[in-house]
């Protein structure tokens, strides 16, 4: 008698969708299945791991560069694999959300790249999870277009050699899929976005001259990195691809990752393909990690935290570095302006700063840089363009005047601002708008002229628990504590209320995303990521 078949996964509360079945057959379903069984139980131990270093980073309010590694950074013989010819030039990405206009609409803008969001950009409802895949499988058989039914403008792709190359962002290991369970255990997010992305479309992207290529989001350690190194290779096993076919492009967006770069690149040196400089959940894990560290860890508002703050360049400064000495690409950070149709002076006042802040990632020696909207795709090519020519990128600057120690990384006392009364209330306006908007499914949302996703979020709450906390006064003698943020959260749902109408405001989840943004602000546990408990609400 043979062995019965490996159970399959469940689809568990979810409305069925429209071609659902084109993206969850039997056989996508059995290799997230098989990526379930393989690989959960080493993620599991990784979460686990990642509390007992959050513990002793509180009990010495310390980081450094690890002693047991030593020999890989010292090594100057390793290299990551070359860059494929698709992902050669990144002077400019793009990034969004997988929703079928954005879909278009990205491709289409110019940029070298789109970072397709199944991540921070995306509420993960099922409906975003699943018809993001389809609409991804779509574009790439050129059957995608879009009519927006309030303006009735069509939308459709360009010419195939003028598209963007597409680099996939699955859900970060904190995240389950409640609607994807094996024996009533969800299946990691991760391994959600990633396998049913891959199954379906790492063939159709070699036929197309591409391959299956990956951010990988929210990584911590190296240990993290290679457990994605081992995924690759049971995957392209799996579907009978060429080893090294995959590419990853690893955000350090965590303190604890800063110090180990080198070596997350090492593990994944196969498959790597360069590093990327993110800013809001990079302060957000500093503040994580160091909330408890006393006044000098305490951030101020999180506008003025720009990447030429010293301790953050020092950790741009070497992430350049170190993907140049390895030939890996070093990707620059977020412009998240959004262009006002009706306001040419505030448009001309933030392009020159969109500007300011690419010529300085292109001189620093950044290969590409991100950006939000397809309005200031032409602004960071130009910067690229100056300092790059005809040359796909500049990975021969390898920055040897470049020393950072492993201090440097966390002076955040070397800053003179401190909070500020309108950093405190522009930190609940942002959470509160983003939040209700989350709630509603949408992970990228326009607030006050910037493309904000959930790592807008994070940061706002953490200051606002960061400075209750840390009892900061502010200029106008007020002292941060719970009733203050309570006081201000009223203020600013009455406002909003009243900007926006009864009716609107009623039929919106705004009360909802107050009473969570204060939850994740005020409770005496920090929560490790706001989308935790927000995922609970979510519908």
């Amino acid at each position: 008698m043979s062995a019965p078949a490996p159970s399959p996964l469940a689809i568990v509360d979810a409305e069925p969708l429209p071609r659902q079945d084109e993206v969850l057959d039997h056989a996508a379903l059995a290799f997230v299945a098989e990526l379930h069984r393989r690989f959960t139980p080493r993620r599991d131990e990784l979460l686990a791991r990642r509390g007992e270093r959050r513990a002793e980073i509180a009990r010495t309010s310390t980081l450094d560069f690890l002693p047991e590694t030593a020999a890989i950074r010292a090594d100057d013989s390793w290299k990551v694999a070359p860059a494929p010819a698709a992902l050669n030039d990144r002077r400019v990405e793009i990034t969004g959300p997988t929703d079928r206009k954005m879909t278009i609409n990205a491709l289409n803008s110019g940029a070298k790249v789109w970072l397709a969001d199944f991540e921070d950009a995306s509420a993960p409802t099922w409906e975003n999870v699943i018809l993001g895949q389809l609409n991804l499988i779509d574009a790439y058989e050129r059957r995608i277009d879009f009519t927006d039914p309030k303006s009735g403008k069509s939308y459709a792709l360009g010419p195939a050699d003028k598209l963007a190359t597409v680099v996939t962002r699955p859900r970060g290991w904190h995240l389950n899929e409640r609607h994807l369970q094996l024996d009533g255990t969800p299946v990691p997010g991760a391994l959600v976005d990633f396998g049913l992305y891959f199954f379906h479309n790492a063939q159709r992207l070699i036929d197309l001259g591409k391959g299956p290529y990956f951010y990988l989001p929210k990584t911590e350690s190296h240990l993290e990195a290679r457990l994605w190194n081992d995924i690759f290779v049971f995957a392209q096993d799996y579907v009978g691809i060429p080893q090294g076919t995959v590419r990853a492009t690893v955000l350090i967006e965590t303190i604890t990752a800063a110090y180990e770069m080198e070596e997350i690149l090492y593990e994944l040196r196969d498959h790597a393909s360069g590093l990327n400089a993110g800013r809001w959940d990079y302060l957000f894990s500093i503040v994580k990690n160091f909330r408890d560290g006393g006044a000098k860890f305490v951030l101020p508002d999180r506008n003025a935290v720009t990447m030429t703050a010293p301790f953050m360049r020092a950790y741009t400064e070497l992430l350049v570095r170190t993907c140049h000495k390895r030939g890996a690409h070093a990707i620059g950070g977020m412009a998240a302006f959004i262009p006002s149709r009706r306001d040419a002076e505030v448009n001309k006042v933030a392009f020159e700063k969109v500007k300011a802040d690419k010529d300085r990632e292109a001189h620093d020696g950044f290969d590409g840089s991100w950006v939000a909207h397809p309005d200031l795709v032409p602004i960071a090519m130009a910067s690229f363009d100056a300092v790059l020519g005809e040359k796909p990128n500049q990975k021969d600057r390898l920055r040897e005047d470049v020393s950072v120690a492993a201090g440097d990384l966390t002076a955040i006392d070397t800053l003179d601002a401190k909070p500020t009364y309108d950093g405190l209330r522009n930190a609940v306006a942002v959470g509160i708008r983003y939040i209700e908007a989350w709630l509603r499914g949408l992970g990228a949302v326009a607030i006050f002229n910037l493309m904000e996703d959930a790592a807008t979020a994070e940061i706002s709450r953490s200051q606002i628990w960061q400075w209750i906390s840390a009892d900061v006064v502010f200029e106008n003698g007020e002292h941060a504590t719970a009733d203050l943020a309570r006081k201000v959260a009223a203020e600013e749902l009455a406002a909003i209320r009243e900007e926006i109408g009864e009716e609107a405001f009623a039929s919106g989840k705004w009360q909802q995303a107050h009473d969570l943004l204060l939850q994740v602000s005020l409770d005496q546990d920090y929560a490790d990521f706001l989308t935790l408990p927000a995922y609970e609400q979510l519908g």
